[in-house]
């Protein structure tokens, strides 16, 4: 306990592939040693060796060097404006799976140059490359990294129900929570930024309205009287909607301030995500503040 913090520490700072140093003074010297190959094993191949500065023992990969350096570091493709890119950034850093972070600025046009589209036909975020395989549809990359890594159970339950239930909601997301908490975003933010022309009520009041009866099945059929939209923990349902429902704040506009009951759940959504949720937020937050202006 006393070093596994380091390892996990360096494995969450997303750089390329290094080498790693533990400290084990503090720790029982007689199992240091197999412990660090147990560990190291573990976190093959994210570091070329681990040598502890108590015993002086460097443990290469069990594999041999050229695994090693045929592993390339997971890459992630990502803008903070993109409520999907912001569910997957944060998963990868709340879970500590080792990545390389790549922005990609959609209002530049980055998502069009010959590198990307070549990545992503599609010229949209998030992608992920784990060591040449890809991955382009935020879903697909949130159950593949769940189910990859070892990353704990409640994001992505092996209880066959209680996964059903989470892949429920996410197939149900996509033409609801997502479609109609992005139109009032797109209605209210980007179409007036982008023509210079002021919001269109008539299509703002409808966008809402939508919304609205969106939110209404979410608290009634999914949440419920439980903590969280699946049960008492939170998964990658909750993850995926909360970014979501996020989205309308970049013109200050916060949709669940008048319902108790979602505005409650996002709260613990919140918390359990802690700093983390806020530091990939900030972009929004600083769209929001903008708009206060």
């Amino acid at each position: 306990p006393l070093f596994t913090g380091a390892i996990a520490s360096a494995l969450h700072s997303g750089d390329c592939i290094r080498p790693a140093v533990v400290d084990c003074s503090a720790s029982a010297k007689p199992l240091i040693c197999s412990l660090l190959v147990t560990l190291y094993q573990t976190a093959c191949c994210q570091f070329q060796w681990l040598s502890c500065c108590c015993c002086v023992r460097t443990v290469r990969c069990p594999l041999g060097d050229t695994h090693m350096a045929s592993r390339l570091p997971l890459r992630v493709y990502f803008d903070l404006l993109s409520q999907p890119s912001r569910a997957v950034l944060i998963f990868l850093r709340r879970t500590g799976i080792p990545h390389v972070e790549k922005p990609v600025a959609l209002r530049k046009g980055e998502q069009k140059s010959p590198e990307f589209t070549k990545l992503n036909p599609m010229q949209k975020v998030p992608v992920i490359e784990d060591n040449g395989f890809v991955l382009t549809e935020s879903v697909a990359i949130l159950k593949y990294l769940a189910t990859k890594y070892n990353v704990p159970q409640y994001w992505y339950p092996e209880d066959t129900m209680q996964r059903a239930k989470v892949d429920e909601y996410m197939a149900w997301q996509h033409a609801n929570v997502r479609y109609h908490a992005a139109r009032v975003f797109i209605t209210e933010v980007l179409i007036p930024r982008m023509t210079g022309q002021p919001v269109d009520k008539e299509k703002l009041t409808k966008a809402l309205s939508e919304l609205n009866g969106t939110l209404d099945i979410l608290e009634s059929m999914f949440l419920k009287q439980q903590p969280f939209l699946c049960g008492d923990e939170i998964t990658l349902a909750d993850l995926l909607a909360i970014c979501e429902l996020m989205q309308p704040l970049g013109a200050d506009r916060d949709i669940l301030k008048d319902r108790p009951t979602l505005n409650a759940w996002r709260t613990r959504v919140q918390s359990a995500l802690g700093k983390t949720f806020d530091d990939v937020h900030a972009f929004l937050y600083q769209l929001r503040n903008k708009a206060r202006l």
